[in-house]
């Protein structure tokens, strides 16, 4: 039998927190000023030093401003490294609206032929209610960012500028997702009034060339070709001419992103470490690589990540920024806030647990840009790129702790060569499916 909340038990409540005086004062304090505030560890925030022993010189911080394009931002913003070493360059940013443009139109075609895929299933089921939840997010995963490179190469923001939709994505998606919703529930009734394949794939086809439309008004005609020239650091006149974005891709950049692999830590029961895994129905690219992680302990992930850097190759990383982030001093540190003393109650779900619970998952990716390395070579904290501007942290880059890079960095991408031959003999293995809703697949959920 239920028990319900009597009024003898709020008594008892009140008559506790009222026994102790330290209560009172820590209530008066968090209301006024939120728990953030009040619970900041002071001696955390005065030791911040933003000096590492492997640095990598990166240019200005960008800025996905109202929009979750920040898997597209932190694997653009790795690749113009490349670009900027080969061009001269002092800085230097590549269009995120143009990878956006073609994710979007990926995205929305992925979906439905995920539908189509799922006709047979109900509708009220949680898999087909699950892709109709988000359809086109402006999220995504590493290997959806290889595949958009790959099909689509890359071209400089000047090339292909922001539009007010690109920086503030919901309304844009709020109609893109209205639409393809409606061209489900199309398509799901052909197939139950018995029409055929060829008649459901012309409407398919239709419906994707209406899609079309609707982003070029939003986000603007992504260039076929564009004439390209520049002046690099030294003050020195270029001119390329005309070149696709493909092309630019491979003189400009030319990283190759075959050769790289997703790590991921995820210290769950169901995830045996040293084996590959992929989630069902998460992709862009129909005919593009699947997603692909190679679950890891964290001492691995992050030996692979610091040869990375001392390499001088920056490093894309997936993580839950939403904890332990003092966002305006730009510092991921999990003793910055002592809620534990504020509160009088510990928060005791370790980082497999949490996972298991859903109270952490990804929902951000960024880059590491440098590591500092103590005399025994383990890291003892590390440079983040962000791209949330210039106005928080150090000119927009985070100091992050060992500590939270343990406990919160669930996914790194790093070159295969710093795996060793037995990791890399599992990277060709059949990888094991999740389902759609894992928490391995919820950076391409926001």
């Amino acid at each position: 039998m239920k028990k319900n909340l009597s009024t003898k038990d709020i008594a008892k409540f009140q008559k506790s927190f009222s026994s102790d005086p330290r209560n009172r004062i820590a209530m008066n304090a968090v209301t006024q000023m939120g728990p953030a505030d009040v619970a900041q560890n002071r001696e955390v925030i005065s030791r911040i030093d933003h000096t590492y022993s492997h640095f990598i010189k990166t240019p200005e911080a960008t800025n996905q401003k109202h929009s979750g394009r920040c898997w597209l931002f932190a694997g653009l913003n790795m690749l113009r490294l490349e670009a900027m070493n080969k061009m001269n360059l002092e800085n230097f940013e590549l269009s995120q609206s143009y990878l956006m443009f073609w994710d979007k139109l990926e995205k929305a075609n992925y979906f439905l032929e995920s539908i189509i895929d799922t006709f047979d299933e109900p509708l009220n089921g949680r898999l087909v209610m699950w892709l109709l939840e988000s359809p086109v997010v402006d999220g995504g995963q590493w290997d959806m960012f290889v595949n958009l490179i790959n099909k689509y190469g890359v071209v400089p923001k000047t090339a292909m500028a922001e539009s007010h939709p690109s920086s503030t994505s919901y309304p844009m998606n709020s109609l893109l997702v209205a639409k393809l919703r409606e061209y489900a529930k199309v398509l799901r009734n052909m197939h139950k009034a018995k029409q055929s394949m060829e008649k459901i794939n012309k409407a398919k086809t239709n419906m994707m060339e209406e899609f079309y439309r609707i982003l070029v008004i939003n986000l603007g005609v992504p260039p076929n070709k564009f004439n390209w020239e520049w002046r690099d650091k030294d003050d020195t006149f270029h001119r390329k001419g005309e070149i696709t974005p493909q092309e630019f891709y491979e003189e400009y950049i030319d990283r190759k992103l075959d050769d790289m692999v997703c790590l991921i830590n995820a210290p769950t029961e169901d995830k045996p470490y040293n084996k590959m895994y992929t989630v069902q129905y998460l992709g862009n690219v129909v005919g593009g690589n699947i997603v692909r992680y190679l679950n890891v302990d964290i001492k691995t992930l992050k030996k692979a990540a610091m040869e990375m850097i001392k390499d001088e190759k920056a490093v894309w990383f997936g993580s839950d920024v939403s904890k332990a982030m003092e966002r305006k001093l730009g510092l991921l540190d999990v003793d910055a806030f002592a809620y534990d003393l504020l509160l009088d109650t510990k928060f005791d779900l370790d980082k497999a647990e949490r996972l298991d619970y859903g109270q952490s998952k990804m929902n951000h990716a960024m880059v590491l840009t440098a590591v500092d390395i103590d005399e025994n070579d383990n890291p003892v904290k590390w440079r983040v790129e962000n791209s949330w501007g210039t106005k928080t942290g150090d000119k927009g880059y985070y100091l992050m702790s060992d500590k939270w890079f343990d406990e919160y960095v669930y996914e790194v991408a790093v070159d295969k060569k710093y795996l060793g031959d037995k990791l890399n003999k599992i990277i060709d293995t059949k990888p094991i499916n999740l389902p759609p809703w894992d928490p391995m697949g919820a950076l391409a959920s926001i």
